[in-house]
């Protein structure tokens, strides 16, 4: 195994039942009662989050910022799944549940407090493990291994390549769109592509939960920001004072099997109440340095 400088401190982890490295990287998994959930490195690096003033069916709330990771972490590879969910917490919410092989499909209609109510179960059932909800910063560095296009794999959005509803946008009169050839549901990891750090369903498929509360525009830097030194700072000071404090609201990215395609790329944010449950939305789980 080819480990290097960027590479994680420990690895494999106590709790990995699997681990190996193939063309993505590293990963590790784990498994509870036959569900498997595996993890991808992310290595440490600096990227530019949000979206360019020019970029299609971008909204205010995308301001530019540069963002640095001093650690790298882990991400879930693909959303939290209904048969990992059940095993954990003895309960399927899913609006999909009756679907052939429902286990492998992502769970949804799960608000933000049950992903962590799912989150501290896990963690119970394995000490050593420490999961979380990925920051934003964490999600949108994760989902763009890389790039700086709308999405990882380029500008043009496709249903081969996205579970979405079709549409790019809310759909205008006489606008041709491919309503009829979308999914109309959600999707088990493996069947779209994986981007480049060999993660599942980072456009589409569910809405994923964040950690921190919604704030509607990011401020903007006058340098990169470290996640280990300043970002949870920041999120507990966001927590003291949005604007949203009597009636919290949580982000969502990566859009979702009935939502339109520009809520699908790379920099589309959305604040979400703590309390809706809706079946667009799922989560994926973190796992890194003070989360």
């Amino acid at each position: 195994m080819n480990l290097h400088p960027l590479s994680p401190p420990v690895f494999p982890m106590p709790w990995a039942n699997e681990w190996g490295e193939d063309e993505y990287g590293l990963w590790m998994a784990f498994s509870y009662q036959g569900q498997r959930y595996a993890f991808r490195w992310i290595p440490p690096g600096s990227f530019t989050m949000g979206s360019p003033e020019d970029e299609t069916g971008r909204s205010d709330n995308e301001t530019q910022q540069g963002v640095t990771f001093a650690e790298g972490f882990w991400m879930g590879e693909f959303p939290v799944t209904q048969g990992l969910y059940q095993a954990v917490t003895g309960d399927n919410p899913s609006h999909f549940n009756s679907q052939p092989q429902n286990e492998l499909l992502p769970v949804e209609t799960v608000n933000w407090q049950d992903a962590q109510a799912f989150i501290q179960a896990l963690n119970q059932l394995h000490p050593d493990l420490n999961v979380n909800l990925p920051l934003e910063c964490m999600w949108e560095y994760a989902c763009r291994a890389g790039t700086q296009t709308p999405f990882w794999f380029g500008d043009q959005l496709d249903l081969s390549w996205v579970n979405y509803d079709g549409q790019w946008g809310l759909r205008k009169k006489n606008e041709s769109d491919n309503t009829k050839a979308a999914r109309k549901q959600t999707n088990p990891a493996g069947d779209y592509p994986p981007n480049p750090w060999g993660l599942f369903d980072m456009h589409g498929n569910v809405f994923e939960w964040c950690l921190e509360p919604w704030q509607d525009t990011y401020p903007v830097q006058e340098k990169p920001v470290a996640l280990k030194n300043d970002w949870l700072s920041q999120m507990d000071a966001s927590l003291q004072h949005s604007e949203y404090a009597d009636e919290p609201r949580f982000s969502v990215r990566g859009g979702c099997w009935g939502h339109f395609g520009r809520g699908c790329r790379s920099a589309f944010r959305l604040g979400i109440g703590t309390d809706d449950r809706h079946m667009l939305q799922g989560f994926r789980l973190a796992l890194g340095p003070e989360l």
